[in-house]
């Protein structure tokens, strides 16, 4: 599949909450969303995204762009200091340096148990968002 059609596929969100805050939520979302994206946060949360990749990593092969397999370092710089595609056949994960989520398209059933298991392992979320609404 081309990253083209991935896209155009069911996805699942990776995150630090539970499930999605509903709009009308009485809460203070973006209040509390600019704490966490502060320097150390945003980073101790990149670190639990590095670790669930290079988990994953050690049940199938993942490419980052033409390369499959990078070093765990590679891996680990390319996610810290851009956006990046990370294919697992005709699977992505999308990885921002700057967001507190990832999001994955395209999961088989055992894609996406393998990855929720990994996200708990870390602290992490998966949830698929309401139809429109991410």
């Amino acid at each position: 599949m081309t990253i083209n059609e991935i896209l155009q596929t069911p996805f699942w969100v990776i995150d630090i909450l539970p499930k999605q805050v509903p709009e009308k939520a009485g809460g203070q979302f973006f209040t509390i969303e600019k704490y966490f994206m502060e320097d150390d946060r945003i980073a101790g949360i990149k670190q639990k995204h590095i670790n669930l990749i290079l988990k994953l990593n050690c049940y199938m092969e993942i490419s980052i762009d033409d390369e499959t397999n990078p070093s765990p370092a590679a891996t680990a710089h390319e996610m810290r200091r851009r956006y990046v595609w990370i294919r697992l056949g005709d699977s992505m994960i999308i990885s921002e340096p700057d967001d507190a989520h990832m999001t994955l398209f395209n999961p088989d059933e055992e894609l996406l148990e393998l990855v929720r298991e990994i996200a708990q392992s870390e602290g992490l979320f998966v949830w698929q968002p309401e139809e429109g609404n991410f």
